[in-house]
């Protein structure tokens, strides 16, 4: 394919020089016209292992240069991916200038462009930016219509500094946002040479993966910053125990708990979270990661409830007890909390949970019932079907294969908040479905 790549920096200068090595003709277009000069000379302007070599060999072969020239890029390429930055503001919201600028430039350009063109952006920006910033400027200023008479895609960079052409040609996967299926078309085959499994999204979707990727990155690093301090506190050999922590790849280096749902509760993960973050208080340790954790939970907890409260309707049914499914622990459970906050003010509630049987429990359930919801024998019912005849709105906070008759037997006028994703959507009208988050 010809591809033209606007912004020859990091990201610019490797995407260049991998694409030109897989026998795809590049141009790159950069304002500077001293990284102009250095790409033509067969040299690399950044310094990353392996990339001059590249850049060296695809410039003499014929498959790559580099102009200032936006029109002579647009006009001779398929495809434009644009890597241009976009720095932090002084308040923290992204500087976008040079994306609009480029965008705007590139939309002159295609109004007197007869074939299809690809517009593909990899500069990092927030949701939203592509389709309410970038698109508008491509259609004002082309004339034309994105996904009818040009392309248009995000396409998020996953590549670091050091291993970035490691980075480019075996990722972990590959994420193409398209405005319509007809924009990704060629991005898809672009990438069809590398094994990562490919991604086709919307590009609201594909602008958030980096946010949630790089969010997480830095949640890791000061998560293990913050058990290094405390473990030195404490005589603990920090590195033997993250090698012991990371052996876990069950739950702790896993999928599992990176579905967002209900809050947590149970037994274990808040009072161990009030024990850690006390013991660090004790040696003065600031720990605002851990100690945000349960502050983050309770914040969660608003929601749901704010949720609830904004339907309108005083007749809640809440399907599902524990603090999680299969299982008849109530101790911290979220559900319990919400329930205890509906009542609180005034509105009728009514439960069903199969693992809950005021009967068979024992033991720590059974005070937990009798201290923190005694009038529980009132609101439990015992099925599904009793609940949607009591209920204007179905609160679904944990999963069970019997809950997924509900969306067959709920009436249009009822809504559901489905705190654990076990429904899609669409299986509902509009207006019936809600989640917390989204």
């Amino acid at each position: 394919m010809k591809i033209s790549i606007f912004g020859l920096g990091y990201v610019g200068c490797v995407s260049a020089a991998c694409f030109s090595a897989d026998g795809h003709t590049v141009v790159g277009v950069d304002v500077n016209l001293s990284k102009v000069e250095i790409i033509n000379a067969g040299q690399s302007p950044i310094v990353e292992p392996n990339l001059d070599v590249l850049i060296a060999n695809s410039v003499a072969n014929g498959q790559l240069r580099a102009t200032a020239s936006v029109r002579d890029a647009v006009l001779s390429t398929d495809l434009s991916f644009i890597c241009v930055g976009t720095p932090s503001a002084s308040n923290g919201s992204l500087d976008l200038q040079y994306i609009e600028r480029v965008s705007s430039e590139i939309g002159n350009i295609l109004r007197d462009k007869q074939q299809y063109h690809t517009v593909v952006y990899r500069s990092t920006m927030l949701p939203g930016s592509v389709e309410n910033v970038v698109l508008p400027i491509l259609e004002k200023n082309s004339g034309k219509l994105a996904g009818t008479d040009f392309g248009l895609v995000f396409n998020p960079e996953f590549l670091r500094e050091g291993t970035a052409i490691m980075d480019f040609r075996d990722p972990p996967s590959t994420v193409v946002g398209e405005w319509t299926a007809k924009c990704g078309e060629s991005v898809v085959e672009l990438y069809s040479n590398l094994s990562a499994p490919m991604v086709r999204t919307n590009l609201s979707t594909a602008e958030m993966v980096k946010y949630a990727d790089n969010a997480f990155h830095g949640l890791k690093i000061a998560f293990g910053n913050e058990i290094g301090t405390l473990c030195h506190q404490v005589n603990v050999d920090s590195q033997q125990l993250m090698q012991i922590f990371c052996l876990d790849t069950k739950l702790n280096i896993s999928p599992v708990y990176l579905k967002p749902g209900n809050a947590f509760g149970g037994s274990c993960l808040p009072k161990d979270l009030r024990a850690i973050s006390h013991l660090a208080h004790t040696f003065d340790v600031a720990v605002p990661v851990l100690d945000g954790i349960l502050i983050s939970n309770e914040k969660h907890k608003k929601r749901v409830l704010d949720l609830v409260v904004a339907q309108g309707k005083k007749n809640i049914g809440v399907l599902g007890l524990s603090f999680k499914e299969d299982t008849d622990d109530l101790r911290e459970s979220s559900t319990v909390e919400l329930l205890e906050r509906l009542i609180g003010r005034g509105f009728k509630v009514c439960i069903y949970d199969r693992n809950v049987s005021l009967a068979r429990l024992t033991g720590a359930n059974k005070l937990f019932i009798e201290q923190e919801l005694p009038h529980i024998a009132t609101l439990m019912v015992d099925s599904v079907e009793a609940v949607l005849e009591k209920s204007e709105v179905i609160v679904v906070s944990n999963r069970s294969n019997e809950f997924l008759k509900i969306s067959k037997l709920m009436n249009p006028s009822q809504k559901i908040i489905d705190l654990i994703r076990l429904f899609a959507p669409e299986d509902f009208i509009d207006g019936q479905y809600f989640s917390v988050v989204g």
